[in-house]
């Protein structure tokens, strides 16, 4: 078996200690698994290895736990509105004028633009899910797709949550090179649809073990019925069956002691979106106290028309200084604490154990990040946590180099191997002029 080498004088495998390997190695199968990350002193020695040497630091994909990405054809839109008026005013009327082929075009621009900045992972949910899967298996990234179900005037909740479940039949769980594509429901929230179909996806999702992703207590005053009537938006969802799956509650902003209490025994994770948070001021989300009781949290970016980037890097500070604000202390989230949100705990958030994490068994989903930097104008040699003070708080996503997803490399210098961002960038631009009107 031919085995890849990558060798970097800095490896960040994400573990729980969150680790700084220095000399260290990853090595990558020909299925794009990892087979070995550790220092090179104590790496195996394979005949045929293939040696790249990267002058950089080497750590996992970057997941983003909630998104909208082809939303990318609306950035910019009636932001400056609050979130209810900006759903039902501009956003849902923009949307239907969509063609399913548009949110193929602004998929693929959005996933170029997140693996630019080092994600590989994104969870979507958004229509005409099996044209957002074609745009992540063009590009070569990796998505968890939900297409989502919502009680509208000329939307049936029951056929889309029923296509759904036929689509994971006929495709299984997850499907295409390297397992790059995950299916999931997604309801949209509690306040969108009534108990049956709440109940309805619980019960499909269970029977084929899926993920189920759900908007939860995002702005205060979205969900004031579902609150009357049972006490909360988590209660309701325990009622209705949904915690006892697989669960990932987007924002999940206004919680209570007993919400948070409620998720953790439930196993339920949180998405938390610090960014989109802020811009639409629906609130810093309880952080501390979500990790205090073990509730498993990732970072997401929310859609690019509310945040209004793909850049993960940006929620990574913005959990940090968000947290650290809202409980006046500067220690309650550290640059190590943070960087793991968007790789290890991303990958527990959404209950998967083959991505998030630089070690064997998992696929290899890593970034490379260049050090010719004013970031990182001391070198590497500093103490571990000062380095990893200066890739979270000052470095960013500028410097993400080169990615790969299941061992293949997706983007190189800077850019994608697989994708024209030229000609992605004017597809956008003119899909996006004709849904202005």
């Amino acid at each position: 078996m031919t085995i890849r080498r990558l060798r970097a004088p800095v490896v960040l495998p994400a573990d729980a200690a969150c680790s700084v390997l220095r000399d260290a190695v990853v090595d990558i199968d020909e299925q794009g698994r990892i087979t070995y990350c550790g220092p090179s002193a104590t790496a195996p020695a394979p005949d045929d290895a293939l040696v790249t040497d990267l002058p950089g630091i080497l750590l996992p994909g970057l997941i983003n736990t909630h998104a909208h990405s082809p939303m990318v054809l609306l950035r910019g839109m009636g932001g400056e509105l609050p979130l209810l008026r900006w759903l039902r005013e501009i956003i849902w009327p923009a949307e239907a004028r969509l063609r399913p082929e548009d949110i193929r075009t602004g998929m693929l621009l959005a996933s170029v633009e997140m693996l630019r900045h080092g994600v590989t992972t994104s969870a979507e949910m958004y229509f005409h899910g099996e044209q957002v899967a074609d745009a992540v298996l063009t590009t070569g990234a990796r998505s968890v797709i939900g297409g989502p179900i919502i009680d509208l005037p000329g939307m049936d909740w029951r056929a889309m949550t029923d296509a759904t479940g036929r689509w994971i039949d006929a495709e299984g769980l997850r499907f295409g090179p390297g397992e790059r594509i995950e299916l999931s429901y997604a309801p949209h929230s509690a306040y969108m649809l009534p108990r049956e179909a709440l109940e309805n996806v619980a019960e499909q999702a269970a029977a084929r073990g899926a993920l189920v992703q759900i908007h939860v207590a995002e702005a205060a005053d979205e969900d004031e019925r579902q609150r009357a009537e049972h006490g909360s938006v988590p209660r309701l969802l325990d009622k209705v069956g949904l915690l006892g799956g697989r669960l990932i509650a987007a924002h999940a902003v206004h919680l209570s002691d007993e919400d948070i209490a409620l998720l953790a025994a439930r196993g339920a994770a949180v998405a938390h979106c610090p960014g989109s948070n802020a811009k639409l001021a629906s609130g810093i989300a309880r952080l501390s106290e979500l990790r205090a009781a073990s509730v498993p949290v990732g970072l997401g970016t929310d859609g690019p028309a509310s945040n209004d980037d793909l850049d993960l890097w940006e929620e990574i500070q913005l959990s940090a200084m968000l947290t650290r604000l809202s409980t006046g202390d500067s220690t309650a989230l550290g640059a190590a604490q943070a960087l793991l949100l968007a790789t290890r705990e991303g990958a527990r958030a959404l209950g998967r154990d083959d991505i998030g994490v630089l070690e064997a068994g998992r696929w290899a989903d890593i970034v490379h990040i260049d050090l010719d930097d004013p970031a990182f104008a001391t070198g590497t040699d500093v103490p571990d946590d000062q380095l990893l003070s200066n890739l979270v708080w000052a470095a960013g996503s500028r410097r993400v180099c080169d990615v790969w997803v299941a061992g293949e490399q997706v983007v190189g210098g800077g850019e994608s191997t697989r994708v024209d961002r030229a000609a992605a960038q004017a597809a956008v631009a003119t899909t996006a002029s004709r849904i202005r009107g």
